[in-house]
């Protein structure tokens, strides 16, 4: 075989944290002057910018199963340009820059075994020409990912860990209110929010304020004005009340100072709770904004008032260039999604679902003991539908079986977003979710989505020859 003519590069890095793609480019400069010592002509860069190898995501797989997987587009664009044969050579920096996950490395081997392409790596861990290279190369992948799962339960427990001692844990943008650090108060910005605070309890609205405070050129974080967003979230944060909050809740007093005291915090959250549960703000009400998409140009549907007591999702024209093509039935929608909702939500796998995004070791275990309980459960079935136990003995073994697996389901379903679990709380979950404001049910609702790895539901368009009556054949759900 010729020297490669259409080789490709591979380049990754984890966390582009400066955003300036310094550490591909690095690679990248390494990886062609190889390419020309070993007289390999390069067709094409498969950069993979602030891309973790390692860290997974709930996917839905070509069975309709759901699993979780390493989301790379870019590696996996490259595999399937190896396979077609447009791609007849690879380099990369290191081992660990290809692959982290079993998985990923796996793919690359079966490709280029199929293939027969060569793998070459400036630091020259990795090859895949021989049994020994594969073999070496499996080695070095479950080291490297050994290597990150005990780093991300390091993190994982030293966030846990700050959090329990109300310290600020860094990262992310600048708060408004306070410096860099996390913990000093910025006095300007910090008497912008006393000034907001007291104009919203006074009775002003948050949209009045915004202009107040761009009239008078006080200026957000990272913007030239303020929206209403922006201003809502910064009044209704724990953190001006000196709250730590972990996990999306809070856990306990903070070691910053307070901008607002506990009491004014207090009611400057309830007024804007008040104001956002009124019938008069659709926005708020329409619990299936961003959750239904046209069908045929896929923006997002949105509610809207038709006429005296009637209303609709629609496409809308004026937002995001929307077709205006689609329409349904408001009622009639929330009333077929509240009830796919509660079939889920009875569904003796939601739970393990749900907590699937928790890589927590008590979650791991449970899901282990769950499997295992319910694989018990099917082999005492059996053994007694074959005749091998008596019936006492089937319901003595059952009985004990399922005690162990109703605890597993417990101590799992600490690991499931906060307010689904208060859904699964209740006696009935069908009527808890009844009770529920719109704002949480939507909340329930995407998180019921995104453990099935959906991102909620395509509306077709209508039947103009069928009667004029509300179609659930018109959803279907989509990733």
């Amino acid at each position: 075989m010729g020297k490669p003519r259409n080789a490709a590069l591979l380049v990754r890095i984890s966390d582009d944290r400066a955003g300036d793609a310094a550490g591909v480019g690095r690679q990248e400069s390494d990886a062609r002057t190889m390419a020309e010592r070993l007289g390999w002509t390069v067709s094409e860069v498969f950069i993979e910018n602030d891309t973790s190898a390692f860290k997974r995501r709930t996917v839905t797989l070509p069975d309709g199963s759901t699993a979780m997987r390493v989301l790379r587009p870019e590696f996996r664009r490259l595999l399937d340009l190896i396979g077609l044969g447009q791609v007849d050579g690879l380099i990369a920096y290191h081992l660990d820059r290809v692959a982290r996950d079993p998985r990923d490395l796996e793919d690359l081997i079966d490709v280029v075994e199929r293939t027969r392409i060569p793998v070459e790596t400036v630091t020259g861990s990795l090859r895949l020409a021989s049994d020994s290279d594969i073999t070496m190369a499996r080695i070095g992948v479950a080291i490297a990912n050994q290597s990150s799962r005990d780093a991300s339960r390091r993190i994982r427990r030293k966030h846990d860990e700050l959090a329990e001692q109300g310290k600020y844990a860094g990262g992310g943008a600048r708060r408004y209110g306070y410096e860099k650090d996390g913990t000093t108060i910025r006095e300007a910005e910090a008497e912008v929010i006393r000034l907001a605070a007291r104009r919203v309890l006074a009775g002003e609205t948050v949209s009045s304020v915004c202009k107040y405070l761009d009239a008078n050129l006080y200026l957000p974080v990272k913007a030239d004005r303020w929206s209403t967003k922006t201003l809502h979230d910064i009044l209704r944060s724990p953190r001006i009340a000196g709250l730590r909050v972990h996990r999306g809740e809070v856990v306990g007093e903070a070691d910053w100072p307070a901008i607002l005291d506990r009491p004014t915090w207090d009611a400057v959250v309830a007024t804007l709770h008040a104001r956002g549960s009124g019938a008069v703000r659709p926005e708020l009400v329409r619990w299936l904004n961003g959750l239904l998409f046209c069908g045929l140009c896929d923006h997002g549907l949105i509610g809207a008032h038709v006429a005296a007591g009637k209303w609709r999702y629609w496409c809308n024209t004026h937002r995001d260039d929307g077709c205006g093509k689609i329409a349904i039935n408001g009622p009639g929608v929330e009333t077929e999604v509240s009830r796919q909702v509660c079939e889920y939500l009875i569904r003796p796998d939601v739970v393990t679902r749900l907590s699937e995004a928790s890589s927590d070791r008590g979650a791991e275990r449970a899901r282990a003991d769950i499997a295992a309980d319910e694989s018990q459960l099917r082999e005492t079935a059996r053994m007694w539908a074959e005749k091998r136990i008596s019936l006492d003995e089937y319901a003595e073994a059952r009985g004990i079986i399922q005690k162990r697996l109703d605890d597993a389901r417990g101590a799992l379903l600490t690991h499931v977003p906060a307010r689904v679990r208060r859904v699964f709380a209740a006696k009935s979950p069908e009527a808890a979710w009844a009770d529920l404001d719109p704002t949480t049910r939507r909340e329930v609702t995407k998180a019921l989505l995104a453990s099935g790895g959906y991102k909620g539901w395509t509306v077709a368009p209508a039947d103009l020859t069928a009667a004029r009556r509300f179609d659930p054949a018109r959803l279907s759900l989509t990733s």
